[in-house]
């Protein structure tokens, strides 16, 4: 009896230390810490001076968004520069793209939070799913000219998705525009950057760069935004 109590106790051991790995490995690998940022803007920066002013990106389509066009490649930072990519990044198991943003003037490290892609993959497969069937997704309210809201019951959701902010933490809707694609709304965030900050933004102007400064992160899978005549954010409409 004692002798498989002891088996029963070693195997239950085994079982908890497997199951606290992945969740210490997964904490490892979402938590952006500011060391790992840095050792990243200091290997950009030596292999861009090393290189004559070319930086570790990879390609992109011109027609990429701004904020996810210049992913950084670790490939041509590796080993010269550094060991190996840092655990938060995609590229060693973690849950962040490190892209550079100011790329020409002052080409500066910042994240994309790839689980926001995985939500926005997850919807835009209900989307197709229900377009097969009825030819067009299901809209709920208008935003503006080329902008929906989504009635997200009739793509089996109980409640809207939401984002969670990389910024504020808050909740942020998703939105599509009239050819179907998703988008976070980070109206929220905007309008709190605008009270909070100083600025000379005027309508008309993206204002999106309020959430870059001063942050690790990009908003990451946006449209455009303006100010009205409130001062207040707006999507930012095409002429």
């Amino acid at each position: 009896m004692n002798f498989l109590k002891i088996i029963i106790g070693i195997f239950c051991c085994i079982l908890l230390a497997g199951c606290l790995y992945p969740d210490e490995k997964l904490q490892k690998n979402t938590i952006p810490y500011e060391d790992q940022i840095v050792a990243v803007q200091n290997a950009v920066d030596r292999f861009q001076e090393d290189s004559g002013g070319l930086l570790p990106i990879k390609t992109r389509d011109m027609s990429t968004p701004i904020y996810q066009k210049y992913p950084i490649d670790f490939s041509a930072l590796l080993p010269k520069y550094m060991a190996e990519p840092p655990g938060t990044a995609y590229e060693n198991g973690g849950v962040y793209s490190y892209v550079l943003v100011d790329v020409e003037e002052n080409p500066t490290v910042k994240l994309i939070d790839l689980r926001i892609s995985e939500a926005i993959h997850e919807l835009a497969i209900r989307i197709d799913v229900y377009r097969q069937s009825n030819g067009y997704p299901p809209i709920k309210e208008l935003i503006t000219k080329n902008i929906y809201m989504l009635d997200y019951k009739k793509l089996g959701y109980d409640k809207a998705p939401t984002i969670e902010s990389p910024y504020s933490g808050e909740h942020l809707p998703l939105v599509i525009d009239n050819q179907a694609e998703i988008y976070v709304d980070y109206r929220i965030d905007l309008f709190k950057a605008l009270k909070e900050k100083d600025h000379s933004y005027k309508p008309g102007d993206d204002i999106r760069d309020l959430l870059v400064e001063d942050t690790y992160f990009v908003p990451a899978y946006s449209l455009p935004y303006t100010i009205d005549d409130k001062g207040e954010p707006i999507f930012k409409e095409e002429k």
